[in-house]
């Protein structure tokens, strides 16, 4: 009884903050089936989710890279059919008497695109939730102009999620796929040993590696500097690009996915006159592929 008493006002206070128009349709989860997840927990990427019934699905989602990044991601079960722009207010429940709401920004909405806002106006969403306040999407029907429509996110049972999401945030690696897909590692003069950065940073790629499957191809191309005789600068490349080889199957790619290629004294980034100019041609290029995923453009804006 008294669950359904708070629903009835949550839905009454939803009506009340919207302008005055003939008919709101309004979707959100109830008191009963207002759930939180978190979908996703690594390394490379932190999802926090919440359904809303008959409309779709919120999703927060941030990935690893040397920037903080976040956005928010409104999946729609019906997709607009026009562009639109809809307003987002800050709604306070009706049992929290005395809060008023306040206008947080706008949201494009895209013909047959679900929506997306930024880094700042999702953790403007965020903070209001973790006040107890419910974001609200508000916008003209694109079928029915009578309609107005209202899509909340609701507050309950969110906290415990919550801080989860935020556990799994703060252990995001501090370096993305597009840091490392395309790397030049160095090496001392005549040996298969690396410089102490490129040492460093080969371990950063193996650890991004353990958690990232899927990687479909890695390419090594290995070379020298034209110190010494032309046989042995193309066995010194060879041995080079083998080691690499070692470390990649040794943190989870597969030998089909990796092509080597040892070019030895040729193809020179520099001039080999100075030490200094040898040390930038004694390298192995590491270039990592994977399949195209749309998220990383949006990802990438913020």
């Amino acid at each position: 009884m008294y669950k359904t008493l708070l629903t009835s006002l949550l839905l009454t206070s939803l009506i009340a903050a919207t302008p005055a128009q003939s008919s709101v349709r309004t979707y959100g989860a109830s008191l009963d089936n207002s759930e939180w997840r978190v979908s996703e927990y690594s390394p490379l990427q932190c999802t926090l989710e919440h359904d809303i019934p008959r409309y779709g699905n919120v999703r927060f989602v941030s990935q690893a890279s040397r920037d903080m990044n976040l956005r928010l991601q409104l999946d729609m079960l019906r997709l607009p059919d026009t562009y639109d722009v809809a307003s987002i207010k800050s709604v306070a429940p009706q049992w929290r008497p005395g809060v008023a709401s306040q206008e947080l920004g706008n949201l494009d909405m895209y013909r047959q695109f679900s929506s997306e806002l930024n880094k700042e106006m999702a953790w403007t969403v965020l903070t209001e939730l973790e006040k107890g306040m419910m974001p609200t999407f508000f916008y003209r029907d694109w079928h029915n102009q009578r309609d107005q429509v209202a899509v909340s996110i609701s507050a309950v049972n969110f906290h415990s999620r919550y801080d989860d999401f935020l556990d799994c945030v703060a252990n995001l690696l501090p370096y993305s796929f597009e840091d490392i897909a395309f790397t030049v590692l160095q090496y001392h003069e005549r040996t298969e040993d690396l410089t102490n950065p490129s040492k460093r940073r080969l371990m950063q790629i193996g650890q991004y590696l353990s958690h990232d499957r899927e990687i479909e191809l890695v390419l090594v191309d290995a070379y020298t500097d034209s110190y010494g005789p032309f046989e042995e600068n193309e066995s010194l490349s060879e041995q080079r690009a083998e080691v690499v080889k070692t470390f990649l199957l040794e943190h989870g790619v597969n030998e089909s996915q990796i092509r080597i290629t040892a070019h030895g004294e040729r193809r020179h980034a520099a001039p080999n006159d100075t030490e200094l100019e040898r040390a930038q041609n004694r390298r192995v290029v590491l270039q990592l592929q994977r399949p195209f995923n749309p998220n990383l453009l949006s990802a990438q804006a913020d």
